[in-house]
């Protein structure tokens, strides 16, 4: 359960803080006084989009805290998928900023948003007007009824899912493998590339040397002219090495004079062994420095076939890898007729299990569905329908022969919720048939069924009383302590009738000093529940007998909840 939040800076709240009763939480207070912000607090700690005009004006920051209460270690179980430790207590935290980033954590660990809704899921159900639109989906009839059905069922669809990813899986392989024609027309490829690679025989470097050639070709007349001036300058008549032999000539007569001597000596001789090396080495390259033209035509070409291999398959560095590669898949291939036969005989039959478990599946969500019909019936009769049919719709069961077109990881049911509000009136799905009221007291009917098995400790209901007043208000308030009997339940309303039934009850007013507007929320005490009351029947004010009527309402709400199991 949700024992408090804590908001700073959301909308017109500075700050406030509630505490929670584990049974029925009112809301309530004037028409724009700010009910829906105490909405909003709770939706972002439930995982819902921060808009950054929620934050309050001029503030740079804001919080929504809250603190749940978990019964037991096995009801924090859940916690295990998410790295979270275990413990009684679940703290979880929101900051938003101006900038729109949030920083969101769960007993100190940070947690993505689709995180936080795994985790809130857990513990929260929330009724609302989005859930209205989602009754509008008919998927979402197919997942209520399975909630519903019970354990048996639960436990063929777990079945169902192994088996369903079992049959992908073989699926995924069959498309790998290919038919016998696709399988043909792949090796047809492979084997081109693995001939058009091999042929190729590119050696390790070679686009390096053949690029080093290109240039070198290209700018031959100009490099014959540096190495013919160098070649000159070193060799030819009073070249560098005449030169440092005379050198070498005129100190070798002193040399034994001086140490110094000596060694200027011994280091122009190292030179000139040296220039001597340089010079022939400018020899040899002089003497390959006539390109052919059609040595360079070779290079070009040779050049354009290694840029189409790399434009083919990638650097050419890999090539040995995946010439590698492409030869295991051609053997592969080559002798995959055999697998291929396998792996589609391996799909019927699991397709044959995942048909009988559909069938299963859809044997225990019909019996399931006659429950379901009665006691949302029944519940819709205690709410002021009690002429309504509600049925839930099966499509018919694929044929076997048909069935792949058709196998989900939770069978083949096609399932649609029908209702006739009214005596007269054809079942039709819920979207064409229902008013706002209507839709109300549907929904509620189907949370006070889910309190009893889905075990979920929190349900928050907004708007839960729209369309509807009188005596089909005080059913509804009924319903809602009926709920808070086994979940505790947050309803913000404007009836007081259901305010009437509020174990605890929080008053959401607005007030202005001239230049900034705040909305506070105040704890009301039994006389304040009673005024409260009083106002939203309209007649505060009006007579003594409004006062005297609110308490009525009161004891007697106090006195039907006494009565409850």
């Amino acid at each position: 359960m949700l024992q408090r939040i804590r908001i700073e800076n959301l909308a017109l709240i500075s700050g406030a803080e509630l505490e929670f009763s584990d049974k029925l939480n009112i809301l309530s207070g004037e028409t724009g006084a700010g009910k829906s912000i105490i909405v909003d607090a709770l939706m972002l700690l439930m995982g819902g989009k921060y808009d950054r005009t929620m934050l309050s004006y001029g503030a740079d920051a804001g919080e929504v805290e809250g603190v749940f209460v978990l019964p037991g270690e096995n009801d924090a179980a859940f916690l295990d998928e998410f790295g979270i430790e275990r413990d009684s207590e679940l703290i979880i935290s929101r900051k938003f900023n101006a900038d729109g980033r949030n920083d969101i954590r769960v007993n100190g660990k940070s947690v993505t948003v689709k995180m936080l809704r795994a985790i809130t899921s857990h513990l929260v159900d929330i009724c609302g007007q989005n859930e209205y639109q989602l009754l509008a989906d008919k998927r979402e009839h197919g997942v209520i009824l399975d909630a519903y059905a019970g354990v048996k069922l639960a436990e063929v669809l777990e079945m169902l899912a192994v088996k369903y990813r079992e049959y992908t899986d073989l699926k995924r392989r069959i498309a790998a493998v290919g038919d016998s024609a696709q399988r043909m027309q792949r090796i047809d490829i492979l084997t081109y590339q693995i001939n058009e690679i091999e042929r190729a025989a590119v050696r390790e470097g070679e686009e390096e040397e053949l690029i080093d050639f290109r240039s070198r070709a290209v700018h031959g007349e100009k490099i014959k002219a540096a190495l013919s001036a160098a070649a000159e300058a070193m060799s030819g008549e009073n070249g560098g090495t005449d030169k440092i032999y005379d050198a070498v000539r005129a100190l070798s007569p002193i040399a034994s004079f001086s140490s110094e001597y000596g060694e200027l000596e011994e280091r122009l001789n190292a030179l000139s062994i040296e220039l001597d090396d340089i010079a022939s080495t400018v020899s040899g390259l002089l003497e390959d420095v006539d390109f052919d033209e059609s040595d360079l035509e070779k290079v070009e070409s040779r050049l354009q076939q290694l840029r189409s291999l790399k434009k083919k398959y990638g650097e050419l560095t890999e090539l040995p890898d995946k010439l590698a590669k492409m030869n295991e898949e051609l053997a592969a291939l080559t002798d995959s007729d055999d697998e291929y036969d396998l792996l589609c005989e391996r799909a019927e039959r699991t397709l044959d299990e995942l048909y009988s478990l559909s069938c299963d599946a859809s044997e225990l969500r019909r019996r399931g569905a006659e429950r379901l019909e009665r006691d949302v019936k029944n519940e819709l009769a205690a709410l002021g329908m009690k002429n309504s049919e509600f049925k839930v719709s099966f499509a018919e069961m694929p044929a076997r022969s048909a069935f792949a077109s058709h196998v989900t990881s939770a069978g083949a049911d096609d399932i649609e919720f029908l209702l006739s509000p009214n005596p007269g009136q054809p079942l039709l799905p819920l979207v064409k048939i229902i008013s706002g009221g209507e839709m109300s007291r549907f929904m509620l009917a189907l949370k006070v069924i889910s309190s009893r098995y889905a075990g979920v400790g929190t349900m928050i209901f907004d708007e839960i009383d729209t369309g509807i007043s009188g005596a089909i208000g005080l059913e509804v308030a009924k319903k809602l302590a009926e709920i808070s009997r086994h979940s505790q339940v947050l309803c913000v309303t404007h009836l007081p009738q259901i305010a009437s039934m509020a174990d605890r009850q929080y008053f959401i007013e607005k007030s202005s000093d001239g230049t900034t507007t705040r909305t506070g929320v105040r704890l009301l005490d039994r006389a304040g529940m009673i005024d409260e009351i009083s106002r939203l029947s309209g007649a505060r004010g009006v007579s003594s007998a409004a006062k005297r009527s609110a308490e009525e309402l009161k004891d007697w709400s106090d006195g039907y909840k006494a009565g409850l199991v």
